[in-house]
């Protein structure tokens, strides 16, 4: 689709997910790293469409290519004719030949992507809270400033030294990431308050959300971002949250569990916690296992055979080989004694899950212990902070 197609494809998704009748300015501007592709009727009308996301995630600490899925929607005349496989067989196989490893999406309904070798592989989590439960603590060596538009990009790095140290969290860099000057929120989409944390002249910290409306019983903090790299940090922009808790009730935070915040917050008094589940798949066996880290003390390799009959480049015999870091997946000869279907290598390459679990699951066949592909399963269980 080029940039004279994105007002009607506003409609079909405005009719799919319920936004706006108008489009936001953003959505009217054809950006080179967002790939949108339609389907049409003979009268050239859009009958389905899919938006794929050229960027990259880090995975055991290395930014990986990957394309991810969002607007996904389907005419309502043209339902359950299997246009939207067609469009996403489509969409990876173009994503693949411009260089993608994995694809990740948040799923309306889970089992029509789930045939197509996608995976539940986590959940977007966000803990809603009590202001009046935040820990207060000042901390002397932490400067706090309000943050301007010209801090944006350190708050890109700050963001960065966080979130590549997970697995499954996006880079934030290029194509709808870049900084935008004609922004309505020029702080960032969904931030009116910034606060950046210092220490030593040095920037551990920031915190970005949403005011939002009224003083009452219902008044509430929209979090988009509480980012430290130190634990001094987290204290400090956490007690700028509790400072709210008079008029504001709640705060909703995201979360990122193993982080210097997520060992402040009080998780344990969390009221309501966001339940959006994201699902990936693997674009490219080959360039999915070379592409990521791999925890550096695992030596090992598996012979796996993969069943894909939506990226059919990646059916085969496969020979895996980890070590020191580095990762290989080979083609070789032969049956393997362990049959992988789509969905099952995704929970394995994510550290989703193990394989006796894939197995139980019913991703795994072959008369090998599956506990052998636990040699794939050995990163991080996934996590995002973004959603799209």
């Amino acid at each position: 689709m080029t940039a004279d197609d994105l007002a009607e494809a506003w409609t079909l998704g405005r009719w799919a997910f319920g936004g706006p009748a108008e489009a936001p300015p953003r959505a009217m501007v054809a950006i080179p790293e967002v790939h949108r592709w339609g389907a049409y009727d003979a009268s050239g009308r859009l009958l389905g469409k899919v938006t794929d996301h050229e960027e990259h995630s880090w995975w055991g600490g290395r930014p990986v290519p990957a394309a991810d899925v969002s607007g996904v929607a389907v005419a309502p005349e043209a339902r359950r004719g299997g246009l939207a496989r067609r469009l996403l067989t489509e969409a990876l196989a173009a994503a693949r030949d411009r260089g993608a490893a994995v694809s990740a999406l948040y799923p309306t309904v889970s089992a029509a992507y789930r045939s197509l070798g996608w995976a539940v592989t986590g959940v977007l989590g966000s803990a809603v809270l009590d202001t009046a439960a935040l820990p207060a603590a000042r901390e002397p060596g932490v400067v706090l400033r309000p943050g301007t538009p010209a801090d944006r990009p350190l708050v890109v790095d700050l963001y960065e030294q966080v979130a590549r140290g997970f697995d499954g969290p996006l880079t934030r860099r290029g194509g709808r990431w870049e900084l935008d000057p004609t922004a309505e929120q020029p702080l960032g989409d969904g931030v009116d308050l910034l606060t950046v944390a210092e220490e030593d002249g040095r920037v551990t910290g920031a915190l970005g959300y949403e005011r939002g409306r009224g003083y009452g019983a219902d008044a509430a903090l929209d979090v988009s971002d509480l980012l430290a790299t130190t634990p001094t940090a987290a204290r400090a922009l956490v007690d700028v949250l509790a400072g709210w808790r008079t008029v504001t009730r709640t705060v909703d935070v995201p979360v990122l569990l193993g982080d210097a915040v997520s060992q402040v917050l009080p998780l344990e008094r969390a009221t309501a916690r966001g339940a959006k589940a994201f699902m990936h798949r693997l674009v490219d066996v080959e360039r999915a296992v070379a592409a990521r880290g791999w925890p550096r003390h695992v030596r090992g390799a598996v012979t796996l055979g993969v069943v894909d009959d939506v990226a059919p480049w990646n059916t085969g015999t496969w020979r895996v080989e980890l070590d020191g870091g580095a990762g290989e997946a080979t083609r070789t000869t032969g049956d393997a004694d362990l049959v992988v279907a789509a969905g099952g290598l995704a929970l394995l390459w994510t550290g989703a899950a193990g394989g006796r679990s894939a197995a139980a699951a019913g991703l795994v066949s072959g008369p090998g212990d599956p506990a052998a592909l636990d040699l794939l399963a050995c990163g991080r269980a996934p996590q995002l902070l973004d959603y799209f």
